[in-house]
């Protein structure tokens, strides 16, 4: 019941926040951003707790990360993006700490890991003459994010957990790896309500699939 309660209080502040996207309202996004973040923290924190290592990492990483959505609400702003860029890689840190801790034995293979290190590198060629003063950060960023998909490849692989939680997770994580590359297109590259409408979505899912991993996990 808690679950259905969340979700549903969950659909009109997305569908709020991506109006105020629209109309570039910063009152509108304050009034509305902030609060749908906090949902998937509740999420963590309303529900049964598979594994509590995995549940403190996690919960760190959704903390971390709502934090990064009120930095990013000043969009505009170089140092505001620059703290959320910093709250996000530290969210991931978290995230990939997670989902290694329950890695399975033979972690990602090989074919995995050249695949995602593959698209990441296509991604910072595609972003590079864009980012002047901000390379570095994007560099760590991008390094970090790639490391944390390849946490919950790694997850995947250990039979030991249920099935329903990894999927839950590695879902999770290549939904906010792909919210992140619309976050970049819009910073660096082309500016629309395009990357909002597409990135949003996604980066919420991500974050409710990761927040109800920890029950399964």
């Amino acid at each position: 019941m808690t679950d259905v309660l969340i979700l549903a209080a969950a659909a009109p502040l997305l569908a709020g926040l991506l109006f105020f996207e629209k109309r570039n309202s910063t009152r509108g996004l304050l009034l509305t951003k902030p609060f749908l973040s906090a949902l998937f923290v509740v999420t963590a924190l309303a529900g049964p707790h598979a594994d509590p290592g995995y549940f403190r990492w996690i919960l760190v990483g959704l903390l971390l990360c709502l934090a990064g959505d009120v930095f990013l609400i000043f969009f505009f702003s170089r140092i505001s993006f620059l703290a959320g860029l910093v709250s996000f890689l530290a969210g991931h840190i978290f995230y990939a700490i997670a989902f290694f801790s329950l890695a399975g034995p033979g972690t990602a293979n090989g074919i995995a890991i050249v695949f995602i290190v593959t698209i990441s590198g296509g991604v910072f060629a595609w972003l590079r003459p864009h980012l002047g003063k901000m390379l570095v950060p994007v560099i760590a960023y991008i390094a970090i994010i790639t490391v944390m998909v390849i946490g919950a490849v790694s997850l995947m692989e250990n039979g030991n957990r249920a099935f329903s939680g990894r999927v839950l997770a590695l879902a999770g994580a290549i939904l906010f790896y792909l919210s992140d590359i619309f976050v970049a297109r819009q910073r660096f590259a082309t500016r629309n309500w395009f990357n909002r409408a597409v990135g949003l979505p996604l980066y919420f899912a991500a974050q409710f699939l990761i927040a109800f991993s920890i029950r399964f996990v």
